[in-house]
């Protein structure tokens, strides 16, 4: 199948409700859904061609499940499926209660997300593998540099060919996914007095996938049955996930594709091109994408696309799978989670490319609707009615050409008249990797350190994750990020959270306006926004290495440091390991959607209390984003003050 594409299971146009809206009626809601105005309008055109969106379904499933929200139906094994319901009904079938239910099903949750970013990171040390074996034709290092400093992390000779570093190095790698070494190179980076507070909490992982397969066989009905146990063995799975996977991901992209640099892009749907082939890549594997922009920059490509009419290529980013494009190479970002369909809807996209992880199944019926192809790439990410044309390193080069030729050839398809493209695309200052950061500073993070100190500065904040339909798309993001920077302290971002902040133009120098007097000083005198886009979901790893060199330079712990973490609009399992894996590493995190644990007290008393008598930090649920940022103010300002600063 990889050198062909099939076209799996034909699928149909799914319409909205028929109920007819009147333009008012279209306005006000396309103003409640979302707060991005370039979604507003393309959210209209969608409404009044009665295509169906993910804020329809959301509608259809309302009122939601309150056992399913508080977190006490389960359905562990054929006995049940069970609902603690208060009265007669305290326990499962099996005998247990609502707060073990609790536990486990938030112990799933972890592990899915842990998995998910983990096998994410997999891939991409395969792909190092296969490069130095011979095997991925088009790949290449691309930061030698940090191929070096790895190898030497790693305890590896950097001094022979760069293939036989790159193998060893994969090698060595690909053994921390396993049980035998029964530690995390990485994880050292930390410092020692926080290695030491995490080892006495029974939090620091043995190995990627034995912390996960643990976790799988915890929740089985008769293993684990204390709630406690259970929960922090979800600290130790995410532990796994943020200072393992996630960070072997983030760390070997940089190796293949190059260390992000300081760089200026473009966002909102109106990157879109009235007279380009336009082609999204969505998703969150770079290993792909990086072959479709090389293959976009081929002269016949080129010249096959004026044939047909158009201009050129135009590659466009769609949540993660765009940022890693964004961060290294400015490729501009039509948009986060919520804007998926809508891309499709302007009626301008030629082909989606899909990846794995957060793209909706519902995407080729959408597709459906105009004249769009979906394309998905992964073995495991299958999906109906798209035309599927795997991926790997071997064949890359040589399908990415296919995939744009498909979506060359498409072009005259287009409904001319169905076109709306959004105008003023928003400009923004994207690359902020770590090492980006420490040469913007003169090579290191001591004026960092000095300026929050100082007072200048009052501490960090790391924005993370995704957009859910049950907070107005964007609103919660842009609100906690302007109340924080208003009380001068610096927000560093990522995934969806940063393309919010991005669309609304506070990534951009000018945004400083909207700062306080120190945070504006220090941002000033450097070019910078007052909040700095650090990259994808598997690049928050960046922010626990940000924290880590803090916290070296400062000599004290990271739970000492004047941070915390935030994911306003949180839905995948996938942050739930995210969230866990901050507040395991020591940095207080605020989310403003509530995980599903309202049905037991005492998991909620362990994660919002408990916790922090283990690792000195602990989470907060707060929806409302003022609420919020006074929450995290307080707190940094606890910190100041324990620091003598």
């Amino acid at each position: 199948m990889g050198e062909e594409y099939v076209e799996i299971i034909s699928v149909e146009c799914l319409r909205a409700p028929p109920k007819e809206l009147k333009p008012e009626e279209i306005d006000a809601k396309a103003e409640e859904r979302t707060v991005d105005p370039s979604s507003q309008a393309v959210l209209k055109k969608t409404m009044q061609e009665r295509t169906e969106t993910v804020w329809d379904r959301f509608d259809k499933q309302s009122p939601h499940c309150k056992f399913c929200v508080e977190g006490i139906s389960c359905q562990r094994c054929a006995m049940g499926p069970c609902r603690i319901m208060g009265g007669d009904r305290t326990r499962g079938v099996c005998g247990n209660d609502a707060d073990l239910i609790v536990a486990r099903n938030l112990l799933d949750w972890v592990s899915m997300g842990a998995a998910s970013h983990s096998d994410h990171g997999r891939e991409v040390v395969e792909t190092l593998l296969k490069y130095a074996r011979g095997r991925a034709p088009g790949y290449m290092i691309q930061d030698e540099n940090k191929l070096k400093k790895l190898a030497h992390e790693y305890d590896i000779d950097s001094d022979g060919p760069i293939e036989a570093v790159a193998e060893s190095l994969a090698l060595a790698m690909l053994d921390e996914f396993g049980t035998i070494k029964g530690e995390l190179q990485m994880i050292k980076r930390a410092p020692a007095a926080s290695l030491e507070l995490w080892k006495a909490a029974s939090i620091l992982p043995r190995g990627i996938d034995r912390e996960i397969v643990e976790a799988m066989h915890r929740i089985h009905m008769g293993v684990g049955n204390e709630y406690r146990g259970v929960v922090v063995h979800g600290f130790r799975a995410s532990m796994a996930d943020g200072w393992g996977g996630s960070m072997l991901g983030m760390e070997v992209s940089d190796v293949l594709f190059g260390t992000p640099q300081i760089k200026n892009a473009r966002f909102n749907l109106g990157v879109l091109k009235q007279d380009h082939v336009n082609v999204s890549l969505h998703g969150h594997n770079p290993v792909l994408s990086e072959m479709i922009l090389e293959a976009s920059m081929l002269p016949e490509l080129k010249e096959r696309a004026k044939s047909v009419g158009a201009e050129g290529i135009n590659l466009v980013g769609l949540c993660c799978t765009g940022t890693e494009l964004l961060m290294r190479k400015g490729i501009p970002q039509a948009g986060n989670h919520l804007d998926q369909e809508l891309a499709i809807t302007t009626g301008a996209l030629e082909a989606m490319v899909v990846d794995y992880q957060c793209i909706f199944p519902t995407l080729t019926n959408t597709a459906a609707c105009y004249h769009t192809k979906v394309i998905s790439t992964s073995p495991k990410a299958g999906m109906t009615g798209s035309i599927y044309m795997e991926i790997n390193p071997e064949n890359a080069r040589e399908q990415s050409r296919k995939i744009l030729e498909l979506a060359i050839d498409n072009y005259p398809n287009r409904s001319r008249g169905r076109v709306f493209i959004p105008d003023r695309p928003m400009d923004a200052m994207v690359g902020f990797s770590v090492e980006a950061i420490e040469n913007a500073l003169g090579g290191s993070l001591k004026p960092l350190l000095e300026v929050i100190a100082s007072g200048k500065i009052r501490g960090c904040v790391g924005i993370v994750g995704c957009n859910n339909p049950h907070i107005r798309h964007d609103s919660n993001h842009l609100a906690l990020a302007s109340e924080l920077i208003r009380r001068d302290v610096l927000c560093v971002e990522t995934g969806c959270a940063a393309i919010a902040c991005a669309k609304a133009g506070l990534m951009r120098p000018e945004a400083i306006d909207k700062a306080g007097r120190g945070l504006r000083e220090v941002c000033g005198q450097l070019g910078i926004p007052p909040i700095l886009h650090m990259g994808s979901c598997v690049d928050n790893t960046r922010i626990l290495n940000l924290v880590a060199k803090l916290a070296n330079l400062a000599g004290v712990r990271m739970d000492q440091l004047p941070v915390a973490g935030a994911a306003p609009e949180w839905y995948s399992p996938k942050a739930v390991a995210i969230a866990k894996y901050f507040v395991g590493s020591g940095v207080s995190t605020v989310l403003g959607v509530s995980p599903r644990i309202g049905g037991s007290p005492k998991v909620s008393r362990l994660l919002t209390d408990d916790i922090e008598n283990m690792v000195n930090a602990k989470f907060w649920v707060e929806p409302e984003p003022k609420k919020a940022a006074a929450l995290i103010y307080d707190h940094i300002e606890n910190k100041r003050r324990d620091l003598g600063m």
